[in-house]
């Protein structure tokens, strides 16, 4: 079997861009085809993480890093594409999996509950926890009234103290005061000479390079290039260094450019593509479609209602309504199915028997 961590291949992660929640709501329910804008996080991505690597993602704010980090960790489903991660992981992002209306102390004990410990082993690690994250007396007040820092500081303590076997760092350690800082880098120091997989998200070329072993850049939603630290930051930072010189229509002209080809990414032509490139490699095979598809969808669940489930859903909802309304009534179904008026007519909609 393949040694490795996490692999991901042809992974890609489609937004629906709806302008308001009634609007999500309507089209969840809808039985028809109407269009609806979109927008490709992500566009086939393939990368392999070895046990004990750490992985720096690196790109420019909304290329898709913390899409595929959180898609690892398990938080949100891919659109299509073969995701295998081995071992429990634990994601450290200032906003991910803290409950703004618990305390901290809750917090903690939640997030290690969810991660399959006992009360007693939680009992005995949280002040070790408490002692790291070091937010003082408002580890038991709601965490919406924490700042981004104090937010930070307990979810990378409470991450670092489950010991996962793969830690995903999310720019978790851009907010904080130099001691934390130092503080995470040891323990981070530490994680890496015990040989955990590490995938590290950071905007900051210092401490990529300072931390990982491998690097990979995702540029607006694809694998521009994955390989040694050195390498991949060098040719990185010659890219922000360009894009930093040009005007600021320049700059506006190619990001529009780059947003354009993520809203109008074609699934099907990018799957028709790894099908031929899969049929060149494996000419006699004949089950390459079939094995595309399956490496596609095969893994995949689905966000989308599908038209028979969206049917079977308004069928359920006018039968709950019939018998309500039947309820309302006080007749028998008997009687309202042969005579249906009976629910309808104004006069019977709120009669009850016996009751003048």
């Amino acid at each position: 079997m393949e040694d490795y961590k996490v692999k991901v291949q042809n992974v890609t992660k489609e937004y629906d861009l709806f302008k308001t929640q009634s609007e999500k709501l309507r089209s969840f329910f809808s039985v028809s085809k109407k269009a609806v804008p979109h927008f490709w996080s992500l566009m086939g991505i393939s990368l392999t993480i070895q046990p004990g690597e750490t992985l720096g993602l690196i790109g420019v704010n909304g290329s898709g890093k913390s899409t595929l980090s959180n898609i690892i960790s398990g938080i949100i489903p891919q659109t299509t594409g073969y995701v295998d991660v081995r071992g429990e992981t634990s994601i450290v992002a200032i906003s991910a999996g803290l409950r703004n209306n618990l305390t901290g102390r809750e917090n903690i004990r939640l997030k290690s509950l969810m991660q399959g410990m006992t009360n007693e082993q939680i009992d005995e690690m949280m002040p070790d926890i408490i002692a790291f994250a070091d937010i003082g007396d408002f580890v038991d007040q709601p965490v919406k009234s924490y700042s981004s820092g104090m937010r930070s500081r307990l979810g990378f303590a409470i991450a670092v103290h489950i010991n996962p076997d793969i830690l995903i760092i999310d720019e978790a350690l851009s907010v904080g005061d130099d001691t934390f800082y130092q503080k995470c880098v040891d323990k981070i120091t530490e994680f890496k000479e015990e040989g955990k997989t590490i995938i590290f998200v950071s905007h900051s070329l210092k401490q990529i390079q300072m931390l990982c072993d491998k690097v990979a850049w995702i540029n607006y939603g694809e694998l521009k290039m994955v390989g040694e630290t050195k390498e991949v930051t060098g040719k990185y930072r010659e890219f922000t260094q360009w894009f930093k010189k040009l005007s600021k229509k320049e700059k506006h002209a190619f990001e529009s450019k780059r947003k354009s080809v993520q809203k109008n990414f074609n699934i099907e032509n990018y799957q028709k593509k790894v099908t031929e490139q899969m049929q060149k490699e494996s000419p006699s095979d004949k089950n390459v479609p079939a094995k595309v598809h399956k490496l596609f969808y095969g893994s995949v669940i689905s966000e989308k209602m599908s038209v028979w489930n969206q049917i079977l859903t308004w069928a359920v909802l006018i039968v709950v309504v019939f018998f309500c309304l039947v309820n309302v009534s006080g007749y028998s179904v008997g009687h309202v199915l042969s005579e249906p008026s009976v629910i309808m007519h104004p006069s019977h909609v709120l009669h009850l028997p016996g009751v003048k």
